[in-house]
């Protein structure tokens, strides 16, 4: 089960990280746009290591109080597995999407961008979904096959490495989705895009 916190501070902590991780994802996209002048690789390459490390750092400090899920789908996977009580699943989406939201907004606020947005970059196609539900299942297989101390690491090593490895990038999260969405920058998709990508999501985390 998670640590015996009460639950407002566990939803708050999931809230938190999962605005902190979107602002990381979307401000490094901006970032590394403007820096690389049109060159998508040397974005990607700026892009990156930023969320390997946000992400390794959101997981060791927020682990401890929620488990540092930020993900929909691994809320879910740990309810079916139940280490999160059942009554406790929407109540945590619910956190992780109102955080990705959030931080999609203060990524915006700190680089002068209007704060909301809706995103015009298309992602779709087989490739992508195919890709997508492979991220999320290497994703949750690291999350229950890492040893005792090492998941933070191993996670955010997991994602670097899937953004060069698939085709989508990994997003493998389905908050991610729905806070990129409100994003029309770098690191954006486009709302007609969403839904395919959180069904290949949730398939990669069933396998």
């Amino acid at each position: 089960m998670t640590p015996r916190i009460d639950l407002p501070r566990r939803l708050l902590a999931e809230a938190l990280g999962t605005a902190l991780l979107l602002a990381v994802v979307i401000g490094s996209g901006v970032m590394g746009e403007r820096l690389a002048a049109g060159n998508v690789a040397i974005a990607l390459l700026a892009n990156s290591p930023a969320t390997v490390g946000g992400l390794y750092v959101l997981i060791e400090v927020f682990g401890p109080v929620s488990g540092a899920h930020f993900n929909p789908a691994v809320s879910a996977a740990m309810a079916w597995r139940g280490e999160l009580a059942a009554r406790e699943l929407a109540p945590y989406v619910l956190a992780q999407l109102a955080g990705a939201f959030a931080g999609a907004v203060l990524a915006h606020a700190m680089f002068g961008l209007p704060l909301l947005q809706v995103s015009a970059r298309v992602r779709s196609g087989t490739g992508q979904w195919i890709a997508e539900a492979v991220a999320t299942a290497c994703l949750l297989l690291v999350i229950l096959r890492a040893p005792a101390g090492r998941a933070a690491a191993m996670v955010a090593a997991c994602i670097g490495a899937a953004y060069w490895f698939t085709a989508s990038t990994s997003f493998a999260n389905p908050a991610a989705a729905w806070g990129r969405m409100f994003s029309d920058t770098f690191a954006g998709i486009a709302p007609g895009s969403v839904p395919a990508f959180v069904m290949a999501q949730f398939a990669g985390a069933a396998i």
